[in-house]
């Protein structure tokens, strides 16, 4: 058992430096990087691709790049923004890590990005545990995955700067309680900030970019008690605690479809 957490602990540091060293390189071009987390299904997809339509229309130069273990169908939705736009097949790996996420965006990210939206795996397990080199850090969970999410998977919103619900134009027909899901949030992540969303209605619209573009400026992120805890790099460390116990590139059960498409030249698989 003791070699499997030491060998946890070693690709969590190898993942740290790596994190490190894009966000030094990405920081001097200009760039600023959005790390999204969220379960699958919470509308994390419907709610960034308007982000990024509006990006676009008030002359912000955005990209995103979307993982996920099959299809590309994420990515061909958020290009219907108009901005660039890459797709990741993990192969069954249940999250991004900074050296890929390094490597996928060397030949490809425009230099004029000013913000670089990430999609990470929908999971809120294994992406929790690694830092991609972002700037803000944001969790998602939608108005039908209880009240209780928050506490059932701390890591992921304990290590939030921004915490964001989604589908809010659902909320009175699924019984939604406002008050206990932010209790809970503050209960894993005293002070960090909620926003409501609906992908449908636009309410909150444009507030994840504002919070992007502020942080971009130089505005500091909320700092969470876990990451204040951990010996990360300053502002912005990450625990490597996980909500359950497994290796590294551990596979959950997720489908592990073989047929990945190949049809667009933006879709590429993890290495």
């Amino acid at each position: 058992m003791c070699r499997v957490v030491d060998l946890q602990q070693a690709v969590l540091a190898k993942n740290e430096a790596a994190a490190q060293t894009l966000r030094l390189a990405l920081t001097a071009r200009g760039t600023t990087v959005v790390n999204l987390l969220s379960s699958p299904g919470s509308g994390k997809t419907a709610l960034l691709e308007r982000e990024l339509g509006l990006a676009r229309e008030r002359g912000v130069s955005v990209a995103a790049l979307t993982a996920d273990l099959a299809t590309e169908n994420d990515a061909l939705r958020l290009g219907r923004s108009g901005v660039p736009v890459k797709q990741v097949l993990t192969d069954g790996l249940c999250h991004l890590e900074a050296a890929m996420l390094g490597r996928h965006l060397d030949g490809w990210l425009p230099e004029d990005t000013r913000l670089l939206f990430v999609e990470n795996v929908g999971n809120l397990v294994c992406p929790a545990s690694y830092d991609l080199g972002e700037s803000l850090r944001v969790a998602l969970a939608s108005v039908t995955e209880g009240e209780d999410k928050p506490l059932k998977y701390p890591t992921a919103f304990g290590l939030a700067h921004l915490v964001v619900v989604t589908k809010t134009d659902i909320a009175e027909a699924v019984g939604f309680d406002e008050a206990a899901f932010r209790a809970n949030v503050q209960q894993v992540n005293p002070g960090v900030e909620v926003v409501l969303t609906s992908a449908r209605t636009g309410e909150g619209l444009g507030t994840l970019l504002g919070r992007a573009l502020a942080v971009a400026d130089g505005d500091p992120v909320h700092t969470p008690v876990m990451a204040a805890r951990d010996q990360g790099h300053p502002g912005h460390g990450h625990s490597h605690s996980h909500d359950h116990d497994h290796g590294p590139g551990h596979d959950h059960d997720h489908d592990h479809d073989a047929g990945h498409a190949r049809a667009h030249p933006p879709v590429v698989r993890a290495r």
